[in-house]
This record gives C-alpha cells, sequence and structure tokens, in this order.
C-alpha cells in the first residue's frame, strides 16, 4: 500500500499545554482521520500554548523535518488577544487557500451565529498544506468534513502522497482523468 503519509496535529492552547485541562481537539482529529483515511497514515502530533512564533515553528517542523503532507491545527482562531494560530500560519506559508476557512465558516455558520468570529485559513508550504480548525471537537467535525473532499487532491497537486478516504465516511474529490 506505500507508506504512511505524516498528518500533523497541533493543538493550540495555553491551558492544554500547560496541563489545566485535557486536550481533546487533537484526538479529535485523530480520531476523524481515524475514520475518514483508508490509505495507510501516521499521526505527528504537537501541544504548543498560544504563542505565534512557537506556533510557527511548530509548523516548520512539522512540515520540513517531519514531512507531514498535511498539518491540521486547532484553537487560536478565534479573535481574543491569544489567538495567533492564523497570524503563525500566514508567516510560514507560500500560497494560501482563503476556501478553506470561507468554506469551515459557512459551514458552521450554519450552526451557529459566532462562527462569524473565527479566523481559520490555510495554505501551502512547500509540499504541505497547512489547515487551521475551530478548538471545539464537534466543530473539528463539521469543518473536516466540508473540507476533507478536497484536501486529498490538493496534496495530489502539491506532489505530496496519494490519500485515500473511505467513502462512508467521506468521499475525495478528485477529477476524471
Amino acid at each position: 500500500m506505500g507508506e504512511a503519509a505524516r498528518i500533523g496535529i497541533v493543538t493550540v492552547s495555553d491551558r492544554a499545554s500547560a496541563g489545566v485541562y485535557a486536550d481533546e481537539g487533537g484526538p479529535a482529529i485523530r480520531d476523524y482521520f481515524a475514520r475518514a483515511l483508508a490509505s495507510p497514515w501516521q499521526a505527528v502530533a504537537r501541544l504548543v500554548p498560544d504563542d505565534r512564533r512557537l506556533i510557527a515553528e511548530t509548523l516548520v517542523d512539522l512540515a520540513e523535518r517531519e514531512g507531514c503532507c498535511l498539518i491540521v491545527t486547532t484553537g487560536g482562531t478565534g479573535p481574543a488577544p491569544r489567538d495567533v494560530t492564523p497570524e503563525a500560519t500566514e508567516d510560514v506559508i507560500a500560497k494560501p487557500m482563503p476556501g478553506f476557512g470561507e468554506l469551515m465558516r459557512q459551514v458552521s455558520l450554519a450552526k451557529v451565529p459566532t462562527a462569524i468570529l473565527s479566523r481559520q485559513t490555510a495554505g501551502i508550504r512547500g509540499r504541505t498544506l497547512i489547515v487551521n480548525l475551530p478548538g471545539r471537537p464537534r466543530a473539528i467535525a463539521e469543518c473536516l468534513d466540508a473540507v476533507m473532499p478536497a484536501i486529498p487532491y490538493c496534496i495530489d497537486l502539491i506532489e505530496g502522497p496519494y490519500l485515500e478516504t473511505d467513502p462512508a465516511v467521506v468521499t475525495a474529490f478528485r477529477p476524471k482523468k
């Protein structure tokens, strides 16, 4: 089946990183990919505080040293002063992919009016797609359901590994050849 794709999962939270409460976002992302991906993959997880420089360094490390084709973050996308995940992401990407954030906000707005406060973004660094997700596990699943159909083809286009999804969970869209 080939080598396992490496997927970075970054939880951004001052309190979870300090041990004040358990990280729920990272495990929710891992559980989602365990259900949604049919091809082999390996999680490379990180838990960091809301620090722009540290978040950016973590994203670069996962993309360049760890060789992750996809990095998903959770947390730090709101309007609070310590919410800096989108800025850290923008610091390290070469190509913004605004459609991801637009679609995630659209899906979330159907559920809760405060979704307009969310600042999720996405972009490409080399051969890595980075996607910011919200912090709440239910919102994580809703947003991944929305954007996951496009993620495998995006990774194809940036010359990453072939990700196969379980059609019972989510169907990856790839144009007919």
